[in-house]
């Protein structure tokens, strides 16, 4: 079949797994590197826990079969490997249906992740590399051109990403209706970047500019990528375009870069295609199969989109094939923080020595500048945010941080940037206040070097020990 494939894309698809097999590798060693204190044995939210009340068929998952700490920390460095081999191209020296195998397994082994990770693994870009993972297994490798049908369908997803924000945003908060909500967007996100304070202080009218250009990036230009050449490469730059400006001004794990993952679908790279022979039958019948599915299943995150209920970030499937997408359909005025302290005092009083807990991404000091961490994803800083607009929130793990940090738990401490205790002298009470924060301005800063402002709230929780 002619149509079948466009050779004019391989050097796309070339572009376009590479990034997406990093995307993998810095997922991967997010998982290996914070799983311990989350989900471990002794995590805040135990695998086991959840696999005994969620059945396989709801959440499936290698961890439904088999649960250790060495058996997790196994998978996530074995998609560190695979990716990492992935990055370097193994897949072009395979056969065209070992390739897809390999491709298969990093999205095997983080599905596996992804569905017993509970709160800490609950946000659309955990979905969206899991359906974009799956669909790109299908782009073949160096022996046969790019199937037309799976670059379409990878921007049908970058499609769904874009207009399916911008419908959550029309509906939502009324600030994006106004253009308003950059005035407080960039002070209230869940984790500002070293950027964020600048970005805050952009004049007025030209965060106006930027919610506007927002709609019409999230809102018109989708429709483009539809179109021929070249302006469908053109709505593609203008979207990557968007995404990395997104990336300069706060930490949205690899949200954005996954998305520019999906954008390099239709961007046409200037190159000289190699000769190559046609696709066999067999994996033109596969294409059109797992095509077709994703076509028939897609039905209902179109339905869910065109709703006046939309809701954002859910799959529908448990395999999250397909899925839906949105981000700050509504924004927050003021940002609150969750600042956690202990005392080695035998009894707590207001003017016991309270020591505060640093953070490696959430703001604590008012004079600790702001890092860059993304894509790589701080899970617990990131709900720290979440605890923050309501206690609710962090109902099922807040009290087992608490209760880590009095044992002063190895693993729980090195999500931390620093502990305010030696290892061997935990503290005897942990307590959490909450406090309002804002930016300062270029006076303030000049003067204090504080980029942060606070003001007491309340008390969050109450001097609390171990029994």
């Amino acid at each position: 079949m002619d149509w079948f494939t466009a050779p004019d894309y391989w050097l796309s698809r070339l572009v376009l797994q590479r990034a997406l097999a990093a995307v993998y590798l810095v997922a991967f060693l997010t998982a290996a590197l914070q799983f311990r204190a989350l989900l471990g044995e002794r995590g805040m939210l135990p695998v086991p826990r959840f696999t005994a009340r969620v059945p396989f068929r709801r959440a499936p998952s290698l961890f439904q079969l088999h649960y250790s700490d060495r058996f997790f920390a196994g998978c996530a460095w074995a998609g560190c490997a695979v990716s990492a081999a992935l990055l370097a191209g193994a897949d072009s020296a395979l056969p065209l249906w070992a390739g897809i195998v390999l491709w298969l397994v990093p999205w095997a082994l983080y599905l596996s992740i992804v569905n017993v990770g509970q709160a800490w693994y609950a946000f659309g870009w955990e979905s969206l590399l899991l359906e974009t993972g799956f669909l790109a297994a299908f782009l073949g490798n160096d022996e046969v051109a790019p199937p037309v049908v799976v670059l379409f369908l990878l921007r049908w997803i970058l499609f769904r990403v874009e207009f399916g924000a911008g419908l959550i945003k029309l509906r939502g908060d009324a600030c994006w209706r106004k253009l308003t909500c950059l005035d407080y967007h960039h002070e209230t996100q869940p984790m500002p970047g070293p950027l964020s304070w600048f970005f805050h202080h952009l004049p007025r009218p030209l965060h106006r500019v930027e919610v506007a250009a927002n709609h019409v990036t999230q809102l018109v230009v989708p429709f483009l990528l539809f179109t021929p050449q070249p302006v469908a490469s053109a709505a593609a730059a203008l979207m990557i375009v968007t995404q990395l400006w997104l990336v300069l001004s706060g930490n949205f794990s690899w949200l954005n870069w996954i998305t520019i993952v999906l954008a390099l679908s239709a961007l046409r790279l200037p190159a000289t295609a190699p000769q190559v022979p046609a696709a066999p039958l067999w994996y033109e019948a596969l294409v059109l199969a797992v095509g077709a599915l994703l076509v028939f299943l897609g039905y209902r995150p179109v339905r869910n989109m065109i709703s006046r209920r939309q809701v954002m970030n859910r799959s529908f499937d448990p395999l999250h094939l397909v899925n839906t997408y949105g981000a700050f359909g509504s924004v927050s005025r003021i940002r609150y923080e969750v600042v956690v302290e202990g005392t080695l005092d035998e009894r707590p009083r207001p003017d016991s020595d309270w020591r505060e807990y640093d953070f490696k991404g959430k703001p604590g000091d008012p004079r600790c500048w702001p890092r860059q961490f993304a894509p790589y994803h701080l899970r617990l800083d990131w709900l720290m945010w979440f605890a923050a607009l309501s206690p609710a929130y962090a109902g099922e793990w807040f009290g087992g941080l608490v209760e880590r940090l009095l044992e002063n738990d190895r693993d729980t401490l090195r999500l931390l940037r620093r502990s305010p205790f030696p290892p061997d002298t935990p503290p005897r009470y942990v307590r959490a206040r909450l406090f309002r924060y804002r930016y300062t301005g270029w006076r303030e800063l000049r003067e204090t070097g504080a980029c942060w402002e606070r003001t007491y709230v309340r008390e969050y929780l109450p001097p609390t020990r171990l029994v």
